[in-house]
């Protein structure tokens, strides 16, 4: 067994602290005596005759006489809390759905699966953002006569792109893949050609719905580059998460399938999450590297990742009923739907992004916690 020489640091922004992790490859903690050092700008473990030494990245540096709390949890390894002397530079500003349209330019939308062209050439004189999904239930709260907007529906017209909190909503015009008259739900569902993964769904004879987990939108000129599924999925719902969140300070949300059922409870807890990991080949541990090929940094032994914080709860095969009967009926949590394959595809990467924390980090409440890269 032995070190595996992997550490995983956990940095809030906010408060400018660290929980550091040093993790080991085997099960049980080495026979030898460990030795940690912490200076400003590096790690060092020492056990028996060997040593591992990781460097910070730039931008991270530890104030190495707060050191506290040092304590061994069977199954994670040593843990140890430690305060930076300054904040780590702040995450790019959240990109926004809405900021991802501009008017009066051409646009191409792709398939995010197979890259199959979905929407060609086409330019927007207007970008609108849509009320969120429950918006008519407001309306009903804080109007004193019958709702006025009952009867109304929203519908684009030919050079209008409406953003809703998943989803951009626009006129269909001549779109050739798009279902005639829909005459039962399995009709209205838009899929795409190539691949036949579900893009959307028809709102109206002329109107159509693309999920913003589906569709890649591209400036015409620039050529599509892929995105790896897992990904791209992760980072459009935590966008999702950070954009409600700082608008409606809302925290609580429920993951809905476009069948209506509910498949996660999430609860958000932090975006000011910095992850700093050691990648070290040795390690025998899945760690945040789960995801490999994506989110190791072409340079260094160790990597950095801006992360959401989150407490999820499954719902499918009727687990915790009550509590999302509870939420459902609950003003304060906010309803995200999506197609009900990428609901399952999102409750898959949540468990193995809770697997590859240490296992002290993974419940809290009885809620599982993931880190959710942005």
């Amino acid at each position: 067994g032995g070190m595996a020489g992997a550490f995983l640091m956990e940095i809030r922004r906010g408060t400018q602290s660290a929980l550091l992790v040093i993790r080991y490859a085997a099960a049980e903690l080495p026979s030898a005596p460990v030795e940690v050092s912490v200076c400003a700008d590096s790690l060092e473990v020492r056990s028996g005759g060997s040593c591992d030494a990781a460097a910070l990245p730039a931008g991270v540096r530890l104030a190495p006489s707060s050191c506290r709390g040092l304590q061994r949890l069977r199954g994670d390894g040593l843990h140890l809390r430690v305060r930076l002397r300054r904040a780590p530079p702040a995450a790019d500003v959240i990109f926004t759905l809405r900021e991802s349209l501009k008017p009066d330019k051409n646009y191409i939308f792709y398939c995010q699966s197979c890259g199959d062209i979905v929407v060609k050439d086409r330019k927007f004189l207007r970008v609108l953002p849509l009320p969120s999904e429950n918006w008519s239930d407001l309306v009903e709260e804080w109007c004193c006569h019958p709702n006025p907007f009952a009867r109304s529906t929203l519908h684009p017209q030919h050079g209008d792109c409406f953003v809703g909190d998943t989803f951009f909503m626009l006129n269909s015009g001549n779109e050739s893949h798009v279902p005639e008259s829909p005459k039962s739900k399995e009709n209205t569902r838009v899929i795409c050609k190539r691949c036949k993964t579900m893009l959307g769904e028809t709102v109206s004879s002329d109107t159509i719905k693309y999920y913003a987990t589906e569709v890649i939108i591209q400036p015409a000129e620039r050529s599509f580059s892929p995105t790896p599924r897992s990904q791209f999925v992760q980072s459009m719902v935590a966008q999702c998460l950070l954009e409600l969140s700082s608008a409606k300070s809302t925290f609580r949300f429920t993951i809905k399938g476009d069948n209506g059922k509910t498949y996660i409870l999430i609860w958000l807890l932090n975006s000011d999450t910095l992850l700093v990991e050691s990648l070290g080949s040795s390690s025998s541990h899945i760690d945040f590297t789960l995801f490999g090929d994506i989110f190791t940094p072409s340079c260094g032994p160790v990597g950095t990742w801006n992360a959401v914080k989150v407490l999820y709860q499954p719902c499918i095969q009727c687990r915790n009923k009550e509590l999302a009967d509870a939420w459902e009926n609950d003003m304060g949590v906010h309803p995200l739907k999506f197609p009900s394959e990428t609901c399952l595809e999102l409750l898959l990467m949540l468990g193995l992004s809770t697997t590859s924390l240490p296992p002290s980090l993974r419940c809290m409440n009885s809620f599982q916690v993931r880190n959710s890269f942005c």
